[in-house]
């Protein structure tokens, strides 16, 4: 075995001095260098049968074996040199071709020990276009190592610049950077489009079609039809979403040239844009984006036809159902459904009892005793309580001595059913009379508990109250508010029970409703009774707020020129409380033919109308003079209240006329006054309304500017034509 090494080395030493010379091997001092080798290949920079191949402006490491590569001499020892064929020397020994060289060595000899090191080469960037680079032959470059006295030629390997060829699908970096955008801005909207038509399934789209506001049922309708198709539309949407995903990794790769980063930087792309945000996006305001991409989608259908068609109804011949939908969501909305009608179910009460009722006490439900409507005990039962209790639209009212915490009776609506507003009964006269007994909570009681208690019919109304023992003294009971049945009800159902009387519009925040301003219209069910009461300071009417009321309600709605759509109410109110509208006739029994007792007389023109409060009279009509008697609530003169011209016009026309043309209207001529075919005789005292065709007129301007804050007055101007009918009657009058 020492033999044949010894052989080895022997026949090692004979081709080395073969090879380089007798030069080289009586200098064996000197760097010598065997082979080399190419560190990193890369598509600019290979090595492939001994040539390397580098393009321009590319650089490459490397690796030198030989012997001695520590000995080089101070300057560089390792250079390139272009080979020229016409040239017969060794072309390392010329200066010219190892400065024509491309390739040229930057930095310094790196050796790891005696045998072999590092070098760093860099090719020069020229530019050449590639019809002359096809043209001109190849360009071969070699090796060239100082050995101390001369250049010469190592290692058999050879050296060319050349651009590699690009391959035909090449993109440059800011096309691929665009790509990568449009590709997740379209994954992205994909995504948005799968979840925000497959989030609802069928049946909740029925239900929205079928009870959902006018806008849901609308969007409901648009999607229905694409909703339907359900297998379908999920093939053809996932199919693209995979498809979009697939390309972004591959442009990935491409772009950065590594499995890895690209992997990684495409999954958090997709995560964030196409995936994260899509679902945020489709949650709160899928719904009302879906319908607007309902066109895209049909558009996927179309394009993923082939594949995605055959697929959806292969699912729905095998599996029969849809899988875009959830069966647990399916089985969920049949409990419902099938629970709906009966609401008393024995799992509502449970989650009822163990939820809501049993968690929370009074004290989170209460009305705080400052938002309660409260009465004191020395109050009287006139018409302005009586008005005010009716407008709270409470049924019971608790009554307080002193203070408001200081309850000690309480008032039922119904008791006040008998009670005359004339009379001004005590407040303390009915509730001793009835005397409904109070019922105390304490705060800390639970709804399950409160519940339980109204339920025995005992009140549907407690005091809420608690121990304060603060600050110095003995403790006492503080009373905190009230607490109604219907209060545990609506926190049961976690909804608000409004009806036409409520006080309140929130149940938390006890926030009264806002003042009414009186409306042109009729209302239906709570009437404004504060209109009729007397306010302080101003003489009293010769109308009692009773029959005020009664007066109004009757012209409101049984005479139709008076109706809300003419004649507004708050103006019609103004109305009857004006001085020269309200008014007395005396009877004198003595002359019972006087003419201060004739309302009407025939064929005598008038201008007013008449509504009859009290008393009674005589109405003589036709040519035969029949007689007959009328008493409370009848009118005459209706026809005198407008002229021929303006009879029919509605108060609340959109046509804008000034009050003055409305009087020179009145002033155009007499010939169309009213002439009443009857006679109307009083018969005793009489009380009635007596409404001229002018403040008839005011009244019909005044409720076209009712939007006014402040409420019209209603003006009587006299007019030509007033002046000569009153005159006419005067004489008339005198004449009977």
């Amino acid at each position: 075995m020492v033999v044949g090494s010894v052989e080895v080395f022997v026949l090692l030493t004979i081709s080395s001095a073969c090879w380089f010379g007798p030069g080289v091997w009586s200098q064996n001092t000197s760097p010598l260098v065997f082979g080399l080798r190419l560190e990193e290949a890369t598509e600019r920079v290979y090595m492939r049968e001994r040539v390397l191949t580098a393009a321009r402006g590319s650089t490459f490491k490397l690796r030198l074996f030989g012997s001695y590569l520590l000995n080089g001499t101070s300057g560089p020892w390792v250079a390139f040199a272009q080979v020229d064929a016409t040239v017969a020397d060794d072309a390392c020994n010329l200066e010219t071709l190892r400065n024509a060289s491309d390739f040229q060595v930057s930095g310094k000899f790196k050796a790891d020990d005696e045998n072999e090191g590092l070098i760093t080469v860099r090719t020069e960037d020229t530019s050449i276009s590639d019809e002359a680079e096809d043209e001109t032959p190849p360009v071969f470059h070699c090796l060239c190592v100082f050995n101390g006295e001369k250049w010469q030629s190592a290692a058999l390997d050879r050296f060319r610049v050349k651009d590699p060829d690009l391959p035909p699908e090449w993109i440059p970096a800011w096309g691929l950077a665009i790509i990568i955008i449009l590709g997740v801005l379209i994954c992205s909207l994909i995504r948005c489009l799968n979840l925000s038509l497959l989030w609802l399934d069928p049946l909740e789209l029925y239900v929205l079609h079928s009870c959902g506001s006018e806008d849901e049922r609308r969007l409901a309708k648009r999607l229905e039809p694409v909703r339907r198709r359900g297998n379908f539309l999920l093939c053809s949407l996932l199919f693209l979403c995979s498809l979009g995903h697939s390309v972004l990794g591959v442009i990935f790769y491409r772009t950065v040239g590594s499995i890895l980063p690209a992997a990684f930087a495409c999954a958090a792309l997709i995560f964030l844009v196409a995936e994260l945000l899509p679902h945020i996006i489709s949650s709160g305001y899928g719904f009302y984006l879906a319908p607007g991409l309902v066109w895209l989608a049909q558009c996927c259908l179309i394009i993923t036809c082939p594949l995605s068609c055959p697929l959806g109804l292969f699912l729905d011949l095998t599996l029969k159902r849809d899988v875009s939908t959830c069966g647990v969501r399916e089985k969920v909305m049949e409990l419902i459904r099938a629970n709906v009608n009966d609401p008393y179910s024995e799992f509502v009460k449970e989650e009822f009892r163990r939820g809501t009722l049993r968690s929370k006490t009074v004290e989170d439900i209460l009305t705080p005793l400052k938002d309660c409507f409260m009465l004191p005990s020395t109050a009287v039962l006139d018409f302005n309580t009586m008005s005010e209790i009716m407008q709270c639209g409470y049924t019971r009212v608790p009554v307080y001595e002193e203070e408001r915490s200081n309850i000690v009776e309480i008032l039922y609506v119904k008791d006040l059913a008998l009670v005359d507003p004339a009379d001004c009964t005590p407040m303390t006269t009915i509730t001793k009379f009835y005397n409904h007994p109070l019922h105390f909570v304490f705060n800390d009681t639970k709804l399950d508990a409160m519940l339980e208690e109204f339920k025995k019919g005992n009140s549907h109304l407690a005091i809420v109250q608690r121990v304060n023992n603060e600050g110095e003294g003995d403790p006492f009971y503080e009373v905190l508010g009230l607490v109604t049945l219907e209060d545990v009800i609506e926190e049961i159902i976690k909804s608000e029970i409004l009806d036409e009387s409520d006080g309140y519009m929130n149940m938390k925040v006890k926030r009264p409703h806002p003042q009414l301003e009186m409306p042109l219209e009729p209302r239906a069910v709570q009437e404004e009774f504060s209109l009729f009461k007397l306010p302080e300071g101003e003489a009293k009417i010769r109308t009692s707020p009773q029959l005020l009321l009664a007066t109004h309600r009757f012209l409101s709605r049984e005479v139709e020129h008076f109706c809300p759509q003419r004649v507004s109410e708050k103006v019609l109110f103004h109305l009857l409380r004006h001085p020269s509208v309200n008014q007395e006739v005396k009877f004198d029994p003595s002359n019972k033919m006087s003419p201060d007792h004739y309302l009407y007389t025939r064929n005598h023109p008038v201008d007013y109308f008449i509504l009859l409060l009290q008393g009674r009279v005589e109405v003589e009509i036709g040519k035969e003079g029949l007689k007959f008697e009328n008493g409370a609530f009848t009118y005459y003169g209706v026809s005198a209240l407008t002229l021929p011209s303006s009879v029919h016009q509605s108060p609340v026309s959109t046509q804008h006329r000034s009050p003055r043309d409305t009087f020179e209207l009145g002033e155009a001529t007499s010939s169309s006054s009213y002439c009443p075919d009857y006679t109307v005789r009083a018969l005793t005292d009489l009380q009635l309304i007596r409404v001229t065709r002018l403040q008839y007129l005011n009244a019909l301007m005044a409720s076209r500017v009712a939007q006014s804050p402040d409420p019209p007055e209603i003006k009587i101007l006299p007019n030509s034509q007033t002046k000569l009918l009153n005159e006419k009657n005067v004489t008339q009058g005198t004449e009977l």
